[in-house]
């Protein structure tokens, strides 16, 4: 794994002072790896895991023509343009059962959806679409045209074709075409271990009568469903006061057990704590100020899991198997105090990377655009998130407004808010009526 320092040689432009939100997803693009563990699961437990080798087809899907639509099947041949058909009925195809017959000229067979197309035919059309007499329907001109309402067999996938890629997020639909191809096991990356903890003297667990100048943590627990929204294993290590002993303990322990160690508070430049210090000491961390709101500090490194801290390796790091012979790091996220803030920086840079280390190929979410309801303030020169409400209008325009107050404190704005309204780095002033980039939450928090 590269160190930091040549990570930063490497970026054009690197500033830890006033580093672009684009050039941290860079930078840590470059840092993360993706873990190599496998583990075979059934596909009842595979939902949100990512694939750790190709599935290849073992059948065509459909493994034969079949009919669209209950409806009667015919040689679209005989259509003719302008032209009235009439047919006679001589049997019936049911779904998982073949109809055994043949079918000549002037004849059809009524069929279920799902069914197999009887030999020689190649067309359906809707039963709602004829009219009927004795043995006999009509089809009116120009109401199907050949090869309309069948399903060709392999047209969703064809035998010996790949159907999902190593790297692809395993979601409901792809589950359901696994189970299309008869296959019951598959092989994922194992869930990433990530280890999570709130630092301050000011910090309260939750069953903690309050005291002057505390609050409650609320970062563990909105940190806590990000990461399991996301399938990771979360070890939560709850409230670490900002004291050296128990700061180094608290580290030493995450690396053991975890891949990645997330932390929130103790980051801000100048701030008198001993969460930098000990960050410094145990690994290769950079502090920086990124240009955004809300957020800005951010610390992101490596620690690693070192076997002079042995001694106080927790029971449950035993199960912790490496994915190298060699003693590996944990990849470090420290992220601000503020509630809004760890939820947005998580989004835009923590999200991202822990995907890539996951393994998952999938690309960033694409934005919505949405037409501003109102003028927002925006200075050029950082990237702002700011909460917003995303609505259709009666003719189907998308518009977005805020919340009101975008205070980095003000948790109750993200329980309003169903998407971050992204203005770029460069973007200045928005006016009433302008489109803008939106980052929909729905499936992410």
């Amino acid at each position: 794994m590269k160190a930091l320092a040549d990570i930063a040689a490497e970026l054009a432009g690197y500033d830890p002072q006033a580093m672009r939100a684009e050039s941290v997803n860079a930078f840590l693009a470059e840092l993360v790896e993706p873990i190599t563990g496998k583990q075979e699961v059934t596909i009842f437990q595979a939902l949100g895991r990512v694939l750790a080798a190709d599935i290849v087809s073992p059948i065509s899907v459909p493994p034969h023509d079949n009919s669209a639509m209950d409806g009667y099947a015919f040689d679209g041949a005989q259509l003719l343009p302008d032209t009235a058909l009439r047919l006679k009925v001589i049997g019936t195809a049911l779904a998982g059962k073949a109809w055994q017959g043949t079918v000549l000229p002037g004849e059809c067979v009524k069929i279920m959806t799902g069914a197999v197309m009887p030999s020689g035919l190649n067309t359906v059309v809707p039963q709602e679409f004829v009219s009927t007499a004795a043995d006999f329907i009509t089809l009116a001109p120009n109401i199907v045209q050949t090869g309309e309402n069948r399903r060709a067999l392999g047209e969703d996938l064809m035998q010996g074709q790949p159907a999902l890629l190593k790297g692809e997020l395993l979601t409901p639909a792809a589950l359901g075409l696994v189970a299309s191809l008869g296959i019951k096991n598959v092989a994922v990356f194992r869930q990433l271990k990530v280890a999570y903890f709130s630092t301050g003297n000011e910090i309260l667990s939750l069953g903690e009568s309050a005291r002057e100048g505390s609050v409650y943590d609320s970062n563990r627990y909105t940190v806590f469903g990000l990461l399991t929204r996301l399938g990771c294993e979360v070890i939560d290590m709850g409230v670490v006061r900002d004291e050296p002993t128990a700061l180094r303990t608290a580290f030493e322990q995450a690396a053991l057990q975890a891949d990645a160690i997330i932390t929130s508070g103790g980051v801000s430049v100048g701030e008198a704590d001993y969460t930098k210090t000990m960050m410094k000491e145990l690994g290769d961390v950079a502090f920086w100020r990124i240009a955004m709101r809300p957020g800005r500090p951010m610390a992101v490194g490596k620690i690693s899991k070192a076997k002079s801290a042995s001694d106080a390796r927790p029971a449950s790091a035993a199960s912790y198997q490496s994915d190298s012979k060699k003693d590996p790091e944990a990849i470090l996220f420290g992220l601000p105090g503020n509630p809004v803030a760890v939820m947005v920086t998580f989004l835009a840079f923590v999200r991202p990377a822990l995907l890539r280390m996951m393994g998952c190929q999938a690309s960033a979410p694409p934005m919505l655009k949405a037409h501003s309801l109102e003028a927002i303030r925006k200075k050029p020169g950082r990237t702002e998130y700011q909460r917003g409400i995303v609505s259709r209008t009666a003719d189907g325009r998308l518009i977005v407004k805020t919340t009101g107050s975008q205070g980095s404190g003000v948790l109750s704005s993200m329980v309003q808010a169903n998407g971050l309204i992204v203005l770029a780095h460069a973007q200045g002033n928005v006016a009433a009526g302008d489109l803008v980039d939106v980052m929909m939450f729905d499936g992410v928090v």
